[in-house]
């Protein structure tokens, strides 16, 4: 049985109505907080702009440049992108940033993937495709994950191409880094069956069983239709957590004393998930801070 694992997202977008800025002495400050409290992982979102009609722009700081931070300030907690996009990047170069940041953090890197997001704020403003992201994502995979296994790739596709392409230099664990494909549905879980070592899923509505326990069980068949052994995946739950409200307080978000915290996490690894990887409101060294008692107790299991 795999062991059950805490993850907790790093700050690197602009929060709250006032659309507070994290700095980089806080977010350096949390990534050390949480490597000395025992977080297992570092997430590192990887996210441009969001826009609503509704609310103000929120800007993120660029996710690779603090993933690569990240790992420098630190020595021993792994380093996660949360999850790269393969829509904001060529896959060949994807691949071998993901090297570069296995060789700044001495092999704790853990490379999430995803498909990306289109929208106003992210694909449209940037000029980025807006079409056919799935079809992208999936020939992205037939770049980054022969490249990321065996160290070149070959592939001439209707999006993306690699030609003869090597992956040099290589860092302290060639073929070795772990991937983690980030998946909302069956489609795209069929691929983290067939590619990853751990799957990943976000709360949407609610950060709650009603709403992820479906989930992992449609991942479980999808391991069965495919003859993969579901019990060798990593199933990750991305999980909304402020740790300074009293519970109740918002509806779908896990609040409350340290112990209802860990309580609605250990429900979350008793129906199966291996990992939590917890978006912490506020973006507040003191909102991180106060995971301590919850990580302590966690451990102590």
């Amino acid at each position: 049985m795999k062991a059950f694992e805490i993850g907790v997202c790093l700050p690197v977008n602009q929060y709250g109505p006032e659309r507070i800025t994290p700095r980089w002495t806080d977010i350096r400050q949390i990534a050390i907080h949480a490597e000395q409290m025992g977080v297992d992982t570092l997430r590192i979102p990887d996210e441009l702009l969001w826009r609503s009609e509704d609310n103000p722009a929120r800007g993120f700081w660029d996710g690779i440049s603090m993933a690569a931070a990240a790992a420098a300030v630190t020595s021993r907690i792994k380093i996660g992108s949360w999850v790269l996009s393969a829509l904001h990047r060529n896959p060949g170069i994807i691949a071998k940033t993901v090297e570069t940041l296995d060789e700044i953090s001495a092999g704790r890197f853990v490379f999430g993937l995803g498909a990306g997001h289109t929208g106003p704020g992210q694909a449209h403003a940037f000029g980025l495709p807006e079409d056919q992201v799935f079809a992208r994502f999936e020939e992205a995979l037939q770049v980054i994950v022969p490249l990321m296994r065996g160290g070149r790739a070959n592939f001439e596709g209707t999006f993306h191409s690699a030609h003869d392409l090597v992956q040099l230099p290589v860092g302290p664990r060639p073929n070795g880094i772990p991937l983690l494909i980030g998946a909302q549905k069956q489609k795209g879980m069929r691929l983290a069956a067939m590619n990853a070592d751990i799957w990943s899923t976000y709360a949407e509505a609610s950060s709650s069983l009603d709403e992820m326990a479906p989930r992992i069980d449609a991942f479980k068949t999808v391991c069965d239709e495919l003859g993969r052994a579901y019990d060798g995946f990593g199933r990750a739950a991305g999980l909304e957590v402020e740790p300074l409200e009293e519970a109740g307080k918002r509806d779908g978000v896990i609040c409350g004393s340290a112990t209802q915290i860990a309580d609605a996490l250990r429900a979350f690894r008793d129906a199966g998930f291996t990992q939590v990887d917890l978006m912490v409101a506020p973006g507040s060294v003191a909102a991180f801070d106060a995971l301590g008692p919850v990580v302590e107790m966690l451990k102590a299991d």
